[in-house]
This record gives structure tokens, C-alpha cells and sequence, in this order.
């Protein structure tokens, strides 16, 4: 009986792979047969790219289909190199599937010639392909090449930070984690330590890194911060204000260490008006952009997105040069006279005229 069933089972085995061995043999080859090639824009088309403008759809690039030997789900890859570039470090512009067209923006395409090397603000030439693929495999790329001149505006600005803000019945958004949350100050020579000096309600609050998130997020006690990844995580506690006042409150993402004492704001004058001035803001040296003043804190000060130019500026109060601050280091810092250093982009800006603490976060649109 044992030898029947040992019979039985390797007879059943050369079927399967006889059956398998068919199936391969059987099985369709996909060939390449044309290689798609792009039709419009037409070659020594120019763009000259909108600083104003980066959501704008500046090009439509359409191309032939690929053709294949069998029916077949087709990739397609829009790919950028300089002029004369072999396509080894080509940028992908944009990818479709079984679409032979596509829309290109402008703050992509300016992405796309800065990364390749393209200086700003004067035209260079480019050589555009289009590529196509099958699963991966099967790939074929475009026999003919057309060149454009791109023009770039001031690129994105290289910002590597990590932002915090309050969140709790004790700050000025209640626990709303997207409601003009008041954010922390970043100390520009230790960017893992954050500070915050001004009024919190009786209450309690936490810190978050994204707005309208609950994750990552910051709680603690007794000096030790307790960080919590993703909202599946284990809620943290809350840092808790006994008495309504002002407040330092200190975090330190490294070394998972807060501090939270109280600030004598007695003596500090408030302002009818803060503002920026400077030869990298929109009134030059002449006129200060005014900041909006916070509701729920005398000191502290906000301005929405604003383009700023290569250049410097300085915090001014009430119109006047009688108080002023200044930085040394861009985007964060405080408590100097110098000017503070900016590079080309639009900011959202954050400033606290208690100990002259400033945040501009550039690439805002």
C-alpha cells in the first residue's frame, strides 16, 4: 500500500510541473515595438518661471504612445537633464500611466533646473526624453530629444528644522491642534532645545510638531519630557500651570528635559505696534511691515506668509528707531543689534519683544 501512495504522489508531481513547464512555454513575450516621442512643446520653447506664481501650470508636455508586441499596462517617465547631459543624473518631472500627457508646474520645473545646476534668474538649456516601461522591464526611451530654456526664480531655501508648538487649555489655541498655535523658539546654536516665555492660563499643555496632528508630540513630568511617535502611541501627560502668569518654558528633544519657572513680566513695556524693516523686506529701510499683535499675549508678534529679498532686516516698535532688535543668525535667534541675514523666499515670521526671540520659517506659498 505504502509503494501504491509513493507511486501516486511523484505521478501527480510530473504532472504539476509539466503543467508549470506549459504555462512558461505558453505564456506571452511583450516586446518592445515604438518608443514614444514627445510631440509638443516644440523644441527652443522658453520658460521663464513666476516667483509670484508656483502653482501655476506652465507647460503641457504630450508624446506618442509606446507600443508594445502585446496589450499592456504602459509607464510613462517625463525626465529633464542639462544640455548635452547623457540622462545618467536626469530629474524625473513627472510619471503617468497609460497617459500620454502631462502638466508640469511651475515650482516643479524650477525644482527640476536648480537641482540640475541652473543658476537663477537667467535662462538655461535643457534636454527633455521620454521614457516608457512595461512592469519595470521592456524599457524604451524617446529616439528624439527637444531642448527648452528654463528661466528659475530663487529656489527653495535649505531648511533642515523641526518646529513645536503649544496645544492645551492653557495656551492661546486651547487643545485645537490647529488654531494659530503659539510655537516655540528655536535656539540657533542647539537646534534639539526650544524656549517659550509668555502668559499661560491656569490649565494645562502639550507640544506638538504638526499642526492639525496629534503625533509627534511632547508631554512630561517632573523635568522629564515623554515623546509620543504616532497617535497609536501611549498619550504622554501634560505639563500643568497651577496660577495664570507668565512663564519660561524650556524643552530639550536630545536630552528629554524640560523646565517650566515663572517670569517676572512686571516691568516690561508693551508696544502699540512691532514691525520688520530692512533692506530684504518690502518697505526697504524706510517703512516696517507691521506684525499682527497676539490677543492673548502682549509680546508676542506674527506675520503671514511675506516674500523677503537677499539681504537683512531688523524687529522695530512703534514706528521708531528708539527700540529695535536684531540676530546674527537666520531664522532663529535674538538679543542682538545685528541684521538679521535672509535669503530670497516667502516666511512666515514669529517674534517676542519680552527677550527679542524671532522664528521666520521659509518655502511658505
Amino acid at each position: 500500500m505504502k509503494n501504491i501512495y509513493k507511486i501516486l504522489i511523484a505521478f501527480i508531481g510530473v504532472l504539476v510541473v509539466s503543467c508549470n513547464a506549459d504555462d512558461v512555454e505558453n505564456r506571452q513575450i511583450v516586446e518592445a515595438v515604438a518608443t514614444p516621442e514627445i510631440t509638443a512643446p516644440a523644441t527652443g520653447k522658453a520658460f521663464v518661471l513666476d516667483v509670484d506664481k508656483p502653482s501655476q501650470e506652465v507647460a503641457k508636455f504630450t508624446w506618442s504612445k509606446a507600443t508594445y508586441s502585446a496589450p499592456v499596462v504602459v509607464s510613462y517617465t517625463l525626465l529633464i537633464d542639462k544640455k548635452g547631459g547623457d540622462f545618467s543624473k536626469a530629474v524625473t518631472l513627472e510619471r503617468t500611466t497609460n497617459i500620454a500627457e502631462v502638466s508640469v508646474l511651475a515650482k516643479d520645473l524650477n525644482q527640476a533646473a536648480i537641482d540640475l545646476g541652473a543658476p537663477t534668474e537667467v535662462a538655461s538649456l535643457f534636454d527633455v526624453k521620454i521614457a516608457s516601461s512595461v512592469s519595470g522591464g521592456v524599457p524604451q526611451v524617446s529616439k528624439t530629444v527637444i531642448t527648452i530654456s528654463v528661466t528659475p526664480y530663487t529656489g527653495k531655501v535649505d531648511y533642515k528644522f523641526t518646529e513645536w508648538y503649544l496645544v492645551g487649555d492653557a495656551t492661546v489655541s486651547g487643545w485645537d491642534n490647529n488654531k494659530g498655535n503659539q510655537i516655540l523658539f528655536r535656539n540657533p546654536k542647539n537646534p534639539n532645545e526650544y524656549t517659550f516665555t509668555g502668559f499661560f492660563k491656569a490649565g494645562a499643555f502639550k507640544t506638538i510638531s504638526t499642526l492639525g496632528s496629534w503625533a509627534p508630540m511632547y508631554g512630561g513630568a517632573s523635568d522629564v519630557l515623554v515623546y509620543r511617535g504616532k497617535e497609536s502611541d501611549a498619550d504622554p501627560a501634560s505639563f500643568v500651570i497651577a496660577n495664570q502668569g507668565y512663564y519660561t518654558f524650556k524643552i530639550d528633544v536630545q536630552k528629554l528635559t524640560y523646565k517650566l519657572t515663572p517670569y517676572d513680566a512686571t516691568a516690561a513695556k508693551t508696544y502699540g505696534t512691532v514691525g520688520i524693516i530692512g533692506d530684504s523686506t518690502p518697505g526697504g529701510w524706510n517703512t516696517s511691515t507691521a506684525m499682527k499683535k497676539s490677543t492673548f499675549n502682549d509680546h508676542i508678534w506674527t506675520l503671514g506668509v511675506t516674500a523677503l529679498k537677499d539681504g537683512g532686516l531688523k524687529f522695530r516698535a512703534d514706528d521708531k528707531w528708539d527700540v529695535s532688535w536684531g540676530g546674527t543668525t537666520p531664522f532663529s535667534g535674538g538679543g542682538s543689534g545685528e541684521n538679521i541675514p535672509v535669503a530670497k523666499s516667502k516666511y512666515v515670521i514669529y517674534f517676542n519683544d519680552l527677550d527679542g526671540s524671532y522664528l521666520m520659517i521659509p518655502n511658505q506659498e
